[in-house]
């Protein structure tokens, strides 16, 4: 008989425990931790890899390019990368962007940035070419004309009635996309030509933060998910791992000046995040303890200009036949002059055909 008990509540006490773990696993899964690594397990998630285009495929017909259009104009989706204010916006060919590099910063340091990585970005745009595609981004650098204001109404002479000017008026927000194929546009679906765009565009992200972890190094996303800043990070980096600060300061150290981030308040533990430019050199930690951690060594290297590269251009001896600026006869930088301890050349001899003037014997 309590051989048959036991075997009746085997049943119910498989059914509690289930239901016990259930419910652990759902608090589980309401806590920041699992949220965090759910965050960073859906971030480290690789690029997307459809069905890759394959060569010798038709040109797109015009089916295609009215779906193209249909699926892409209109839709919001975020920025895996920069984009420059002005009339220059980027082209993508075969994975590769451009402007890069010095180039790229060069315009960003002119213009400024009209996108940048995590924004979300609508494409207002769409044009099937030869051999691209031309999107354009937050109305593009230039605002088109609606189609009423295209319209022109002449009187009884021929003169127009309220004549409109036919420029185009320069939208400096927007920035426009142009991705370039070989010969000419080939045949693909819409998901292909969303794998093509992934370098620029991001087409899965549901959140700005989470496009934004996509396009930054994954030492930097770990860092963001754990709320850390690491020596080097840029302001940007800072903001989404910390948030915006609540007090900052202005200081200046020698001939450095600086800026403050201060997070936190006593008697809980404060953080000092100094900037030099828009670069992390400090981080300071005040513990509830009293212990004092302060970390200067750079954890992470972010893309900078070649130094090298700009040294090594300076340092290129100049053609002798290079176009210059001085008068015939002016020295040039490379001559030794008293100032810098060389000797200084002698002077040139004047031609013989004229008279020398020199000390000679008084009038007579």
């Amino acid at each position: 008989m309590r051989r048959f008990r036991s075997a009746s509540l085997l049943p119910q006490l498989v059914v509690l425990t289930a239901a016990t773990a259930l419910a652990a696993f759902a608090q589980d899964a309401g806590s920041p931790l699992s949220q965090t690594s759910a965050a960073s397990a859906k971030a480290n998630t690789p690029a997307p890899h459809g069905t890759p285009i394959p060569p010798n495929v038709p040109r797109m017909s015009k089916e295609t390019r009215y779906n193209i259009i249909r699926d892409f104009e209109t839709q919001l989706v975020y920025s895996r990368t920069v984009f420059p204010m002005g009339s220059k916006g980027l082209m993508l060919k075969d994975g590769a962007i451009t402007p890069n590099g010095e180039q790229l910063r060069q315009q960003l340091a002119l213009y400024g940035p009209s996108v940048k990585p995590g924004d979300p970005v609508h494409i207002s745009f769409v044009q099937i070419k030869d051999n691209r595609i031309h999107f354009d981004i937050n109305g593009g650098p230039v605002r088109h004309k609606k189609w009423y204001q295209r319209v022109q109404v002449y009187g009884t002479a021929g003169t127009p009635v309220n004549p409109q000017s036919d420029e185009e008026i320069q939208n400096p927000h927007g920035s426009y996309l142009d991705i370039y194929f070989d010969k000419y546009v080939p045949e693909m679906t819409a998901q292909q030509l969303r794998d093509l765009l992934y370098p620029v565009l991001d087409f899965t992200a549901h959140n700005k933060e989470e496009a934004y972890l996509e396009t930054v190094p994954p030492i930097v996303k770990q860092a963001i998910l754990a709320h850390r800043v690491l020596v080097g990070m840029n302001s940007e980096m800072v903001i989404h791992a910390m948030g915006k600060p609540p007090k900052k300061d202005r200081e200046k150290d020698g001939d450095v000046e600086y800026e403050e981030w201060i997070y936190g308040q006593m008697p809980g533990d404060v953080n000092f995040v100094r900037f030099v430019g828009d670069e992390v050199v400090r981080v300071e930690t005040m513990k509830v303890s009293g212990e004092k951690i302060v970390r200067t060594a750079k954890e992470v290297e972010l893309n900078q200009p070649d130094k090298n590269a700009q040294s090594k251009q300076e340092q290129e001896p100049r053609p002798a036949n290079a176009p210059s600026l001085r008068r015939p006869g002016e020295d040039s930088q490379d001559v030794p002059n008293p100032s810098n301890g060389a000797a200084a050349p002698t002077p040139p001899s004047p031609p013989p055909d004229i008279p020398q003037q020199g000390p000679g014997p008084g009038p007579g």
